[in-house]
């Protein structure tokens, strides 16, 4: 394998939309690919016509591309290999799939699904517990019936291999019973297509997820029926919730899929440097790395043997890390759609940035944005016992009563006059510090605590805020 150019791939099922796990494990093969100067593939495994659904492979390939994953060859980008999909490749399976049935390596099977079915439930009955199928139709070749095609499992035989992630594994061929390789309607089954793909196509390393273990003692097989060379395979650990249970895709306490990300206002550099910790580790343990940062860095050695972690308040951390650093017109692109969806007024893109600035420091993702602006214009919030007592204090009725007058006396509000009216009443009261920005913030903001004072009473405009310290005098003193 030293003289070959390494060569990974990542093969998605069209069946659903690209999800956390398949991210994960496109991002791992894409690393070690450009981490070694290989090449990464993209390969769609649609053979499952039932449960594809029509806009799998777009999310897939689109999901990819936001994530900042490039790609040698894929459907729409064509090599030599060509083509990548699997319905596309049916001649080319059927060709191998005959030259076993010559050789004796597989036969077939003319059972149908309920002859199947009524051959297990004895098996049970009887109190068998590895189930393998008679192999009733091997001495039944020559009938004129639709027929699957079993690979017919040798007797005796170990299978062994070097498992990148958890080093040396073997199978006994006695555990697997003679399995289909053909379906009858003259589809290849998963394990099938598999390898013959992945050996036309010159695939040097499969690094997939660990519920694909059990498959690759029957792929091996093939690759030694057939004397193919076996590529290095890698099996990553589960990723799990909470509750250290195995991630779900129904488990609604988790965002699932790559396109609900995008939607919800995550950077894809910053969901890309998490799905990369995700079971992988750097030398210095660092948690905000640049995607050229883990490219350098990445070693399949230090690969987890754990299940990974699916922790969401690291997630938010790394994403609000990634949006602090944006510029402010960036940031203000960024929460744009969002603003928009929900109705909020941006017709003056400065004042939308000026808006936008107060909460870029807070802010974990760009849906988010949508919630404190609500929350900045709402008229109705209700203060908390620690406000309540700060605006009670008798210097906070003088602060307040006397920022009301001041404020009559301003046509428009701007920064740079609330500082002088704030200065002007630290002069003429004596009182400063908390004492004097306190009782202003609760009493135009309703925090105790939140953006630049002097911006957001900017933003909030002279008539709201006249009528929140009318309210707040009101009701208080």
């Amino acid at each position: 394998m030293q003289n070959k150019k390494y060569r990974f791939r990542y093969a998605p099922s069209p069946t659903g939309l690209l999800h956390i796990g398949g991210a994960r494990t496109a991002i791992f093969n894409w690393l070690y690919a450009r981490s070694i100067n290989g090449e990464f593939i993209i390969r769609v495994e649609d053979t499952d016509v039932e449960r594809n659904i029509k806009d799998g492979e777009a999310s897939q390939l689109n999901g990819l591309k936001w994530l900042g994953l490039d790609y040698d060859e894929s459907p729409e980008n064509p090599g030599k290999y060509a083509p990548y999909r699997q319905l596309e490749r049916l001649d080319t399976y059927k060709k191998y799939a005959d030259f076993l049935l010559e050789k004796g390596l597989a036969y077939k099977c003319f059972c149908t699904s309920d002859e199947l079915e009524k051959e297990r439930e004895a098996q049970k009955a009887a109190g068998i517990d590895n189930i393998h199928y008679s192999r009733k139709c091997i001495d039944k070749q020559k009938q004129d019936k639709p027929f699957a095609i079993r690979f017919k499992v040798p007797a005796g035989e170990v299978y062994e291999f070097s498992d990148l992630v958890r080093g040396d594994l073997s199978f006994q061929s006695s555990d697997i019973g003679d399995w289909v390789i053909v379906k009858n309607n003259g589809i290849p089954t998963y394990n099938f297509a598999v390898v013959v793909d992945d050996h036309l196509m010159d695939i040097t390393h499969v690094l997939r997820g660990e519920e694909h273990l059990p498959n690759t003692p029957r792929q091996i097989m093939v690759y030694r029926a057939l004397n193919w060379e076996v590529p290095v395979f890698g099996h990553m650990t589960l990723i799990v919730n909470a509750e250290k249970k195995k991630l779900s895709k129904r488990d609604p306490s988790i965002v699932q899929f790559i396109q609900q990300y995008l939607e919800l206002g995550y950077l894809p550099e910053a969901l890309f440097n998490f799905i990369a910790l995700l079971g992988w580790s750097p030398k210095n343990n660092e948690e905000i790395m640049t995607i050229e940062e883990f490219v350098k860095e990445f070693d399949p050695k230090r690969l987890s043997k754990a299940p990974a972690f699916f922790d969401q308040d690291k997630l938010l951390y790394i994403n609000k890390e990634y949006i602090k650093k944006l510029d402010l017109d960036d940031f203000t692109e960024m929460c744009m759609p969002h603003l928009v969806n929900s109705g909020i007024d941006i017709n003056d893109f400065e004042h939308v940035k000026k808006l936008c600035s107060l909460f870029q420091e807070r802010t974990a993702f760009g849906k988010q944005i949508v919630s404190f602006v609500e929350e900045f214009f709402n008229d109705n919030n209700s203060l908390d016992s620690e406000c309540l007592d700060i605006l009670k204090e008798e210097s906070g009725k003088v602060v307040l009563l006397k920022f009301t007058e001041e404020l009559n006396n301003i046509k428009i509000i701007n920064e740079e006059n609330i500082k002088e009216v704030i200065k002007k009443i630290q002069v003429e009261t004596s009182i400063k510090g908390k004492t004097l920005f306190m009782p202003i913030r609760i009493a135009t903001t309703f925090m105790l605590h939140g953006p630049d004072l002097n911006k957001s009473l900017e933003i909030l405009g002279k008539k709201k805020v006249q009528a929140r310290l009318k309210k707040i005098i009101k009701e208080i003193y």
